[in-house]
């Protein structure tokens, strides 16, 4: 145990006179910024059945049907695409009428462009399911993406740290230290969009017409800082 403690004591003070030799060098820090937006690609739309909002008051037995009827219409995979939001959502609400048992069902699907979010809105509106809201909205390629903009961002960095270094004639050497200063990339709803939310039975139109939905890019924003040895 008392080698193991002298061998990470001696491993601690490599580290910090690494990084001290380093600092003592002539160096010049800069930081580069990069951002851009993307188009989601993963639209998640809420739908909640409740018999009570139903034409005819339907059951939710023959709500999920209808539903499932519609969306696979429109070549959704239901199986894949359509979950519900929790094991409880099924006896979500209760509302005793009698001997009757008024209940609720909610689900989360998942849509992959405006138009298609717009004619599934549509067409359940036409069917009288229309507590439809904007859940959350993703790009798929999100991880790929950061690190390419991190790597840009460096890149910025580096062409910064040239100009610099050239106005006092010196030269930009290697890289000594990067880090990462990204903060607070996005928020949980990510992409947003106007006016989605949609409740009450029949209340958009009696036709399935397409509903023209547009949905905000979603703002990527990667900052870096790194410090260049001068030469």
């Amino acid at each position: 145990m008392k080698n193991l403690t002298i061998l990470f004591l001696l491993i601690t003070s490599v580290a910090f006179a690494q990084e001290k030799n380093f600092l003592d060098r002539p160096y010049l820090e800069t930081s580069g910024q990069v951002d851009t937006l993307v188009m989601p690609d993963r639209i998640y739309l809420s739908i909640l059945l409740k018999e009570s909002d139903s034409k005819g008051k339907k059951d939710i037995g023959n709500l999920e049907i209808l539903m499932n009827q519609r969306l696979k219409a429109l070549s959704i995979d239901t199986k894949k695409d359509l979950t519900l939001q929790d094991l409880g959502s099924n006896f979500q609400k209760y509302f005793l009428k009698g001997q009757e048992v008024l209940k609720s069902k909610a689900y989360f699907l998942l849509v992959r462009d405006a138009v298609t979010a717009g004619k599934v809105i549509a067409t359940l509106e036409e069917a009288g399911i229309s507590n439809i809201m904007l859940y959350r909205t993703e790009y798929s390629k999100e991880k790929e993406l950061k690190l390419y903009l991190k790597a840009k961002a460096v890149k910025n960095a580096k062409q910064q740290a040239d100009i610099l270094a050239g106005a006092v004639q010196q030269k930009v050497g290697k890289a000594l230290h990067i880090t990462d200063t990204t903060v607070g990339i996005l928020s949980s709803l990510q992409g947003r969009v106007a006016g989605l939310n949609i409740r009450g039975a029949a209340s958009i139109s009696q036709t399935p017409e397409p509903i023209d939905i547009d949905f905000e890019k979603i703002k990527y924003e990667m900052s870096v800082s790194v410090k260049f040895s001068l030469e």
